[in-house]
């Protein structure tokens, strides 16, 4: 941990109580004021000095680990001791990793959610090194990829990175995109096809091995549980087919009985058409409502040969038809009220809600509620190991409360 500037009268002695969204510990002062720790761990004595505090909360600093908790490890990273942000939790030993998440799920229903009784179960884990096989890298003035420093805009060089698939992250040393300023690169494990996409699309870059397919019509595919799925490369796909496969598996434990009931089933967010592919019985309806023209085309190609109908919209705007099952997988914010009352007016009984941020899920929570949506069970997964942050599927069940499709 780094140290910074203080004068000894400065130096607080805290106790972490647990870690919460967005990975900090979090102590409190002796007066009760809540301080939020980068880098501490529950149990953990650390002397700290204030960098922020307002009346209701501080934040802060580590200057010395004073009892460190049976968890933590040195992290292994190069590029992390060099000030890579990309994985913040690799001082956890990975035994560790899931259990710590499955709590800040648990916080985050119980405070933002009001649900202290939820059930909130532990999932399954990827394997932790490896595991990425897309990924989006920031770009340095001289045109290089890198990641970005921890709470920073710098870019720190990572020729390695032990959580990328290796045919991936052997595009990066040689590569060079001057002006550009992301560059996303992407490999598919079953057959080790490569693609590369990078904003501004008129940047020229140099360096790229010669059987990348490059440029908005790249595309590779991928094969996820038993399904080939083309996935190009301005479109979305998870981490890797081994995060792919347990969300499936977890939607499928969750809702298995309903999804192979169901005469139609909405695929809100649906991308390139992951659960509506793969979670339903050949004969379902499936019905993906997804704003990305390229995910939209990519959902075409892979649902060919299914009944399906695919909607290039947001969900937002998009006009709800009767439905039995809704699997809902929407961004980090979450689904937010307007979505909410569009699925509501499927009338569907059960939806399956994808959340990789704790604290929309709980806010979700809340309007499901509101719409008569009941709270079963969240199961926490692990798809990004030495991160902070946590998947989570959830089964919501409608209630007394009724609404139709206009």
């Amino acid at each position: 941990m780094a140290v910074p500037d203080h004068r000894a009268s400065s130096i607080v002695r805290l106790t972490v109580e647990r870690v919460v969204a967005g990975g900090d510990g979090l102590a409190r002062e002796d007066a009760g004021r809540v301080v939020f720790v980068p880098g501490a761990l529950p149990g953990e004595v650390v002397d700290v000095v204030l960098v922020g505090a307002k009346r209701d909360f501080a934040r802060a600093q580590v200057v010395e680990l004073i009892e460190p908790s049976p968890v933590r490890v040195e992290a292994p990273c190069q590029a992390r001791a060099r000030g890579c942000g990309g994985c913040d939790w690799q001082h956890v030993a990975i035994a560790g990793q899931l259990d710590l998440k499955v709590g800040i799920v648990r916080e985050a229903l119980r405070r933002t959610g009001r649900l202290p009784d939820a059930e909130v179960s532990v999932g399954g884990s990827v394997q932790p090194w490896g595991y990425r096989t897309s990924m989006r890298f920031a770009v340095d003035g001289e045109g290089r990829p890198g990641l970005r420093r921890g709470r920073s805009n710098d870019v720190v060089d990572v020729d390695e990175c032990l959580v990328a698939h290796p045919a991936l992250v052997a595009m990066v040393p040689s590569l060079r995109v001057p002006v550009a300023e992301e560059v996303s690169l992407r490999v598919s494990a079953s057959n080790g096809a490569r693609s590369a996409w990078w904003t501004p699309p008129h940047a020229v870059a140099h360096g790229l091995p010669a059987d990348v397919m490059v440029g908005p019509q790249a595309f590779v595919v991928e094969q996820v549980a038993g399904r080939a799925l083309r996935v190009s490369a301005q479109s979305f796909f998870q981490s890797g087919p081994e995060a792919a496969e347990l969300l499936i598996a977890t939607v499928r434990k969750l809702a298995a009985p309903e999804l192979d009931a169901a005469g139609t089933v909405v695929d809100a967010y649906g991308g390139v058409g992951l659960f509506a592919a793969t979670c339903t019985p050949a004969e379902t309806e499936v019905i993906v409502v997804e704003g990305s023209p390229s995910a939209c085309a990519d959902a075409r190609h892979n649902l060919a040969d299914r009944q399906a109908a695919v909607h290039e919209t947001s969900v937002e705007r998009w006009n709800p038809c009767r439905a039995d099952v809704v699997i809902a997988d929407p961004s980090r914010q979450g689904l937010g009220g307007e979505a909410v009352a569009r699925l509501a007016l499927t009338g569907a009984a059960t939806l399956v809600l994808v959340s990789c941020d704790p604290v929309s899920l709980a806010r979700d929570a809340v309007l499901l509620h509101a719409a008569g949506y009941v709270h079963r069970q969240t199961v926490a997964l692990d798809l990004f190991p030495h991160t902070h942050h946590v998947e989570a599927v959830t089964r919501f069940d409608l209630g007394d409360v009724a609404l139709t499709a206009g």
